[in-house]
Protein backbone atom coordinates (compact mmCIF):
# COMPACT_ATOMS: atom_id res chain seq x y z
CA UNK A 1 0.00 0.00 0.00
CA UNK A 2 1.03 3.44 -0.53
CA UNK A 3 1.45 5.52 2.07
CA UNK A 4 0.52 9.51 0.86
CA UNK A 5 -1.57 11.19 3.31
CA UNK A 6 -0.53 11.49 6.92
CA UNK A 7 -2.60 12.09 10.46
CA UNK A 8 -1.30 13.05 13.57
CA UNK A 9 -2.60 13.55 16.33
CA UNK A 10 -1.03 15.88 19.14
CA UNK A 11 0.34 19.03 18.26
CA UNK A 12 3.22 19.24 20.67
CA UNK A 13 6.62 19.05 20.93
CA UNK A 14 6.62 15.78 19.14
CA UNK A 15 3.39 16.54 16.49
CA UNK A 16 4.70 19.49 15.32
CA UNK A 17 8.39 17.84 14.44
CA UNK A 18 6.99 14.86 12.84
CA UNK A 19 4.74 16.85 10.96
CA UNK A 20 7.58 18.89 10.02
CA UNK A 21 9.68 16.25 8.28
CA UNK A 22 6.57 14.10 6.60
CA UNK A 23 5.98 17.84 4.79
CA UNK A 24 9.30 18.24 3.95
CA UNK A 25 9.44 14.46 2.79
CA UNK A 26 5.86 15.13 0.83
CA UNK A 27 3.61 13.70 2.58
CA UNK A 28 0.02 15.75 3.22
CA UNK A 29 0.17 15.92 6.78
CA UNK A 30 -3.26 16.31 8.73
CA UNK A 31 -2.10 17.81 11.69
CA UNK A 32 -4.83 17.42 14.76
CA UNK A 33 -5.26 19.19 18.57
CA UNK A 34 -7.91 19.56 20.68
CA UNK A 35 -6.95 23.56 21.09
CA UNK A 36 -6.50 26.23 18.12
CA UNK A 37 -3.87 27.81 19.99
CA UNK A 38 -1.91 24.28 19.74
CA UNK A 39 -2.46 24.40 16.51
CA UNK A 40 -1.70 27.82 15.29
CA UNK A 41 1.97 27.60 17.62
CA UNK A 42 2.99 24.75 16.01
CA UNK A 43 2.46 25.96 12.71
CA UNK A 44 4.85 29.17 13.62
CA UNK A 45 7.41 26.57 14.86
CA UNK A 46 7.75 24.65 12.08
CA UNK A 47 8.27 27.97 9.98
CA UNK A 48 10.87 29.37 12.16
CA UNK A 49 12.41 25.40 12.69
CA UNK A 50 12.25 25.63 8.89
CA UNK A 51 13.75 28.61 8.24
CA UNK A 52 16.66 27.84 10.37
CA UNK A 53 16.89 24.90 7.95
CA UNK A 54 16.49 27.70 5.02
CA UNK A 55 19.61 29.47 6.67
CA UNK A 56 21.94 26.94 7.18
CA UNK A 57 21.40 25.60 3.36
CA UNK A 58 20.11 22.47 4.48
CA UNK A 59 16.81 23.53 2.37
CA UNK A 60 15.41 25.72 -0.31
CA UNK A 61 13.10 28.66 0.56
CA UNK A 62 10.99 26.85 -2.17
CA UNK A 63 11.11 23.50 -0.23
CA UNK A 64 9.44 25.44 3.03
CA UNK A 65 6.63 26.71 1.15
CA UNK A 66 5.88 23.33 -0.24
CA UNK A 67 5.88 21.62 2.53
CA UNK A 68 3.92 24.32 4.74
CA UNK A 69 1.00 24.02 2.30
CA UNK A 70 0.94 20.36 2.66
CA UNK A 71 -0.26 20.80 5.88
CA UNK A 72 -3.72 21.24 6.96
CA UNK A 73 -4.77 21.81 10.61
CA UNK A 74 -7.98 20.59 12.29
CA UNK A 75 -9.69 19.95 16.23
CA UNK A 76 -11.45 17.60 14.82
CA UNK A 77 -10.16 13.94 15.56
CA UNK A 78 -12.77 12.22 12.68
CA UNK A 79 -11.15 14.27 9.94
CA UNK A 80 -8.02 12.13 10.37
CA UNK A 81 -9.81 9.16 9.08
CA UNK A 82 -9.25 9.69 5.38
CA UNK A 83 -5.61 9.46 5.93
CA UNK A 84 -3.44 6.73 5.05
CA UNK A 85 -0.96 5.82 8.55
CA UNK A 86 -2.22 7.63 12.02
CA UNK A 87 0.74 8.68 13.91
CA UNK A 88 -0.76 9.05 17.97
CA UNK A 89 1.69 11.59 19.37
CA UNK A 90 -0.50 12.67 22.60
CA UNK A 91 1.00 12.71 26.36
CA UNK A 92 2.60 10.23 27.49
CA UNK A 93 -0.79 8.42 29.26
CA UNK A 94 -2.06 5.11 27.97
CA UNK A 95 -5.60 6.36 28.94
CA UNK A 96 -5.57 9.07 27.18
CA UNK A 97 -3.92 7.05 23.90
CA UNK A 98 -6.82 4.69 24.58
CA UNK A 99 -9.48 7.14 24.37
CA UNK A 100 -7.75 8.43 21.08
CA UNK A 101 -7.89 5.04 19.28
CA UNK A 102 -11.50 4.44 20.46
CA UNK A 103 -12.52 7.90 19.12
CA UNK A 104 -10.66 7.10 15.78
CA UNK A 105 -11.78 3.60 14.69
CA UNK A 106 -15.25 4.45 13.41
CA UNK A 107 -13.92 7.13 11.07
CA UNK A 108 -11.23 4.94 9.45
CA UNK A 109 -10.89 3.25 6.08
CA UNK A 110 -10.08 -0.24 5.98
CA UNK A 111 -6.64 0.29 5.03
CA UNK A 112 -5.66 2.92 7.67
CA UNK A 113 -2.15 2.18 9.45
CA UNK A 114 -2.57 3.07 13.12
CA UNK A 115 0.74 4.15 14.61
CA UNK A 116 1.66 5.36 18.05
CA UNK A 117 4.52 7.22 19.20
CA UNK A 118 4.88 6.26 22.49
CA UNK A 119 8.25 6.35 24.05
CA UNK A 120 7.32 3.38 26.88
CA UNK A 121 3.71 1.86 26.55
CA UNK A 122 2.92 -1.58 25.10
CA UNK A 123 1.97 -1.63 22.03
CA UNK A 124 -0.04 -5.00 22.14
CA UNK A 125 -2.32 -3.97 24.50
CA UNK A 126 -2.97 -0.56 22.96
CA UNK A 127 -3.56 -2.48 19.46
CA UNK A 128 -5.92 -4.51 21.14
CA UNK A 129 -8.78 -1.89 21.89
CA UNK A 130 -9.13 -0.86 18.11
CA UNK A 131 -10.66 -3.04 15.53
CA UNK A 132 -7.42 -3.58 13.75
CA UNK A 133 -4.40 -4.85 15.77
CA UNK A 134 -3.08 -6.57 12.76
CA UNK A 135 -2.73 -2.97 11.32
CA UNK A 136 -0.95 -1.33 14.39
CA UNK A 137 2.32 -0.82 15.52
CA UNK A 138 4.93 1.87 17.59
CA UNK A 139 6.31 4.53 15.44
CA UNK A 140 8.49 6.45 18.35
CA UNK A 141 10.84 9.01 17.13
CA UNK A 142 13.35 10.55 19.07
CA UNK A 143 13.54 14.45 20.04
CA UNK A 144 14.01 17.07 18.50
CA UNK A 145 12.62 14.99 15.36
CA UNK A 146 14.03 16.95 12.67
CA UNK A 147 17.44 16.45 13.99
CA UNK A 148 17.77 12.97 15.29
CA UNK A 149 18.27 9.99 12.60
CA UNK A 150 17.11 7.42 14.45
CA UNK A 151 13.53 5.92 14.59
CA UNK A 152 12.38 2.81 16.62
CA UNK A 153 9.12 0.47 15.09
CA UNK A 154 7.52 -1.87 17.43
CA UNK A 155 5.84 -4.93 15.97
CA UNK A 156 2.76 -5.96 18.79
CA UNK A 157 2.12 -9.06 18.93
CA UNK A 158 -0.26 -9.00 16.06
CA UNK A 159 1.05 -6.74 13.61
CA UNK A 160 1.47 -8.11 10.00
CA UNK A 161 4.02 -7.88 7.46
CA UNK A 162 2.92 -5.22 5.27
CA UNK A 163 2.30 -2.71 8.01
CA UNK A 164 5.93 -2.98 9.05
CA UNK A 165 6.99 -2.68 5.43
CA UNK A 166 4.87 0.47 5.15
CA UNK A 167 5.70 1.99 7.97
CA UNK A 168 9.79 1.28 7.24
CA UNK A 169 9.31 2.64 3.69
CA UNK A 170 8.13 5.63 5.25
CA UNK A 171 11.09 6.07 7.75
CA UNK A 172 13.19 5.60 4.44
CA UNK A 173 11.90 7.96 2.49
CA UNK A 174 12.35 10.68 5.56
CA UNK A 175 16.08 9.63 5.29
CA UNK A 176 16.08 8.12 8.89
CA UNK A 177 17.13 5.29 10.23
CA UNK A 178 14.66 2.29 11.19
CA UNK A 179 15.63 0.49 14.22
CA UNK A 180 13.18 -2.26 14.71
CA UNK A 181 12.16 -2.86 18.38
CA UNK A 182 10.06 -5.53 20.04
CA UNK A 183 7.40 -4.78 22.54
CA UNK A 184 8.40 -4.86 25.84
CA UNK A 185 8.68 -1.81 28.09
CA UNK A 186 10.20 0.60 26.72
CA UNK A 187 11.73 -0.83 23.62
CA UNK A 188 15.44 -0.16 23.52
CA UNK A 189 16.19 3.43 23.49
CA UNK A 190 14.64 4.42 26.88
CA UNK A 191 14.89 1.01 28.34
CA UNK A 192 19.15 2.28 28.37
CA UNK A 193 18.53 5.87 28.49
CA UNK A 194 15.89 6.19 31.38
CA UNK A 195 17.39 4.23 34.23
CA UNK A 196 21.16 6.15 33.15
CA UNK A 197 19.15 9.23 33.95
CA UNK A 198 17.40 7.76 36.82
CA UNK A 199 20.93 6.78 38.50
CA UNK A 200 22.01 10.00 38.41
CA UNK A 201 19.00 11.57 39.86
CA UNK A 202 19.76 9.00 42.77
CA UNK A 203 23.45 10.12 42.51
CA UNK A 204 22.15 13.56 43.10
CA UNK A 205 19.81 12.79 46.10
CA UNK A 206 22.31 10.71 48.07
CA UNK A 207 24.56 13.85 47.57
CA UNK A 208 27.59 11.75 45.76
CA UNK A 209 27.53 14.85 43.25
CA UNK A 210 26.30 18.07 42.37
CA UNK A 211 23.46 18.45 39.46
CA UNK A 212 26.94 20.84 38.42
CA UNK A 213 29.61 18.00 38.85
CA UNK A 214 27.16 15.15 37.88
CA UNK A 215 26.33 16.82 34.34
CA UNK A 216 30.03 17.82 33.81
CA UNK A 217 31.13 14.16 34.76
CA UNK A 218 29.28 12.44 31.84
CA UNK A 219 29.89 14.99 29.38
CA UNK A 220 33.70 15.55 29.86
CA UNK A 221 34.12 11.80 31.29
CA UNK A 222 31.65 9.55 29.32
CA UNK A 223 31.80 12.39 25.74
CA UNK A 224 28.37 12.76 26.08
CA UNK A 225 26.87 15.53 24.45
CA UNK A 226 24.35 16.41 27.33
CA UNK A 227 24.76 15.35 30.84
CA UNK A 228 22.13 13.23 32.04
CA UNK A 229 20.24 16.04 34.14
CA UNK A 230 20.19 18.39 31.55
CA UNK A 231 18.61 15.60 29.71
CA UNK A 232 16.21 14.93 31.80
CA UNK A 233 15.13 18.53 31.41
CA UNK A 234 15.07 18.85 27.78
CA UNK A 235 13.07 15.48 27.71
CA UNK A 236 10.69 16.48 30.88
CA UNK A 237 10.78 14.94 33.87
CA UNK A 238 7.20 14.17 33.84
CA UNK A 239 7.92 11.76 30.70
CA UNK A 240 11.18 10.08 32.43
CA UNK A 241 8.91 9.58 35.60
CA UNK A 242 6.17 7.85 33.56
CA UNK A 243 8.72 5.87 31.75
CA UNK A 244 10.54 4.72 34.45
CA UNK A 245 7.02 3.54 35.91
CA UNK A 246 6.58 1.98 33.06
CA UNK A 247 9.64 -0.13 33.05
CA UNK A 248 8.83 -0.81 37.41
CA UNK A 249 5.88 -1.81 36.61
CA UNK A 250 6.16 -3.98 33.51
CA UNK A 251 9.56 -5.38 34.11
CA UNK A 252 8.83 -6.28 38.26
CA UNK A 253 12.48 -5.52 39.08
CA UNK A 254 13.42 -2.86 41.89
CA UNK A 255 15.88 -1.33 39.34
CA UNK A 256 13.88 0.54 37.92
CA UNK A 257 12.42 1.93 41.36
CA UNK A 258 11.67 5.53 40.28
CA UNK A 259 14.18 7.35 42.21
CA UNK A 260 12.10 9.51 45.10
CA UNK A 261 13.81 12.99 44.15
CA UNK A 262 12.44 12.38 41.00
CA UNK A 263 8.87 12.11 41.82
CA UNK A 264 9.13 15.10 44.24
CA UNK A 265 9.99 17.28 41.21
CA UNK A 266 7.29 16.54 39.67
CA UNK A 267 5.48 16.94 42.20
CA UNK A 268 6.35 20.47 42.76
CA UNK A 269 5.69 20.96 38.97
CA UNK A 270 9.02 21.05 38.24
CA UNK A 271 9.38 19.31 34.68
CA UNK A 272 12.61 21.15 33.01
CA UNK A 273 12.64 23.01 30.06
CA UNK A 274 9.02 23.24 29.69
CA UNK A 275 8.17 24.97 33.22
CA UNK A 276 11.26 26.72 32.98
CA UNK A 277 12.28 24.65 36.22
CA UNK A 278 13.76 21.66 36.95
CA UNK A 279 17.06 20.09 37.98
CA UNK A 280 18.35 23.80 36.74
CA UNK A 281 16.53 27.28 36.85
CA UNK A 282 16.05 28.45 32.90
CA UNK A 283 14.15 31.71 34.29
CA UNK A 284 17.38 34.00 33.78
CA UNK A 285 20.16 34.46 30.91
CA UNK A 286 21.94 31.07 32.19
CA UNK A 287 20.61 27.67 33.46
CA UNK A 288 21.66 27.73 37.27
CA UNK A 289 21.29 24.33 38.87
CA UNK A 290 18.45 24.00 41.20
CA UNK A 291 20.65 21.59 43.75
Amino acid sequence: MEIRKIGIVGAGQMGNGIAHVMSLAGYDVMLNDISDDALSNAMDLMKSNMERQVSRGKITADQLSDALSRINCTTTLSELGRTDLIIEAATERETVKQAIFEDLVPHLQPHTILTSNTSSISITRLASRTDRPEKFMGFHFMNPVPVMQLVELIRGIATDEPTFSACKEVVEKLDKTAASAEDFPAFIVNRILMPMINEAVYTLYEGVGSVQSIDSSLKLGANHPMGPLELADFIGLDTCLAIMNVLHDGLADTKYRPCPLLTKYVEAGWLGRKTDRGFYDYRGETPVPTR
